[in-house]
């Protein structure tokens, strides 16, 4: 059973609305096979939109969670809304992620509710990372959205890929961790490319860039960095991976949620670096004297449950939702 939860995770989707973020969770089901279309927040169509005050709104108001599978991964996605009338219902969900996913407008850049994201990641520890989206939009700049991220998210930001094109010419990607580039079909399938001649440089500076921001998390490694030698790309993942845990930076990528780019790299990113309930760690609660206990999130223990939001639908009647902990609850 633990090997089955190493392979969850649980991500909140967090960040001003309009930011793209239904858009992305839309593009990422469609991908996953769990819809037959792409659903589109313009044609009051998406899954996670589904409530008839969304549709006609088109934006999220509550919380929406669903599940897809990816290279056996199972992972749980929270699409939480980013308007400030309605953000109450993304912090009562944020404690129950394991992870953030900042989905940032690349025109406008971070906003409020994405300062207010960051602030409940900091307060809860939460490991995350940055999807600059719109890139293929009029005025839409990589660079300078990952510099406004900087402040507003109160964490370093670190591009693990930049993109290819700008504006309406926006294409693809360069890898800086693989160091492969990739340009997308319509379809958003990607196809290997060499990187292009003119951005040689430029990727060449920020691939030195990551390798030491990387190397500075652990001294045997850094000293190899200075000493001249190479570190291999299972030494950056690995050390990486334990930053990204750790929760010392966000990591950021490149995309175009519209177009489909950039949305294998976030399924990647997810399985590969967010943390699964393991990765977690145990939980603090209180027994019946009021004493703080630690709650392993072990699937033999006795059941616990975290209990975050309690809704009244006209149907059902007055629902309660929570997030197992420990144990197994049955029928």
């Amino acid at each position: 059973m633990s090997e089955e939860i190493k392979t969850m995770r649980n991500v909140a989707f967090a960040g001003h609305g309009g930011a793209g973020k239904t858009t992305l969770a839309e593009a990422m089901l469609f991908k996953a096979g769990v819809t037959k279309r792409l659903g589109k927040v313009e044609e009051g169509n998406t899954v996670m939109d589904f409530q008839p005050e969304e549709t006609k709104k088109q934006q999220s108001i509550n919380t929406s969670f669903i599940k897809y599978t990816h290279n056996k991964h199972t992972i749980t996605l929270m699409d939480t809304p980013g308007d400030q009338n309605f953000f109450s219902a993304a912090k009562t969900c944020f404690p129950v992620a394991d992870s953030m996913a900042f989905v940032i407008d690349g025109v406008g850049g971070p906003s409020a509710m994405t300062e207010e994201a960051a602030a409940s990641a900091i307060q809860y520890n939460l490991p995350g990372f940055v999807v600059i989206n719109k890139l293929d939009r009029e005025r839409a700049d990589f660079a300078t959205a990952v510099e406004a991220c900087q402040t507003a998210l109160k964490k370093k930001v670190i591009p693990v890929c930049y993109p290819i094109g700008s504006e309406e010419d926006f294409k693809g990607l360069v890898n800086i961790v693989s160091g492969k580039a990739y340009e997308y079909d319509a379809d958003g399938k990607p196809t290997q490319i060499d990187i292009p001649a003119d951005m040689a440089d430029d990727i060449e500076a920020a691939k030195e860039e990551f390798v030491e921001n990387v190397a500075e998390l652990d001294d045997d490694l850094l000293e190899k960095y200075l000493e001249g030698e190479e570190l291999t790309e299972e030494e950056l993942k690995a050390t990486f991976r334990t930053g990204v845990l750790g929760a010392e930076f966000y990591p950021a990528i490149a995309a175009s949620a519209a177009k489909m780019i950039g949305v294998d790299v976030v399924f990647d990113f997810i399985n590969d670096y967010m943390p699964s309930p393991l990765d977690r760690g145990a939980w603090i609660a209180k027994d019946a004297d009021g004493n703080d206990v630690e709650v392993a999130p072990d699937p033999d223990g006795e059941f616990v449950g975290y209990v975050f939001a309690t809704i009244v639908d006209p149907y059902a009647g007055r629902l309660s939702l929570f997030r197992v902990i420990a144990g197994t609850l049955g029928k």
